[in-house]
């Protein structure tokens, strides 16, 4: 079985259980470890944001790799093992990243993204 870091582009519709799900996961990207503040990191966490609702390449694997933090990569290592487990261990994921890093955008409901 091929995981996602060796089809990085491959079959992203089967990496979540459903869209609610891929969205929550974008979610904690986009609110959590995405950190205006650290503006290179921020602009390739982004790119993945996109990638993970695109039907195309947004952002490479090697990109993340080169641009990302030590502690922001590790979340994205971890989401990857847990795209490669089970649909399960993604909700756990969104769970212990949530509890991990700040909410960046706390005024932001986080269900749809707008203002609450």
């Amino acid at each position: 079985m091929t995981g996602v870091r060796d089809d990085f582009n491959g079959r992203k519709d089967r990496w979540f259980r459903d869209a609610a799900q891929r969205d929550r996961v974008r979610h904690i990207v986009h609110n959590h470890l995405a950190d205006d503040a650290r503006q290179e990191e921020c602009r390739y966490l982004m790119r993945f944001w996109w990638h993970l609702a695109m039907p195309y390449q947004e952002v490479s694997y090697q990109e993340l790799l080169a641009h990302l933090s030590a502690d922001r990569m590790a979340a994205l290592e971890a989401l990857f093992d847990a795209i490669d487990g089970s649909p399960e261990a993604v909700d756990a994921w969104c769970v212990q990243q949530a509890s991990r890093f700040a909410d960046q955008h706390p005024d932001l409901d986080p269900e749809t993204g707008d203002p609450a």
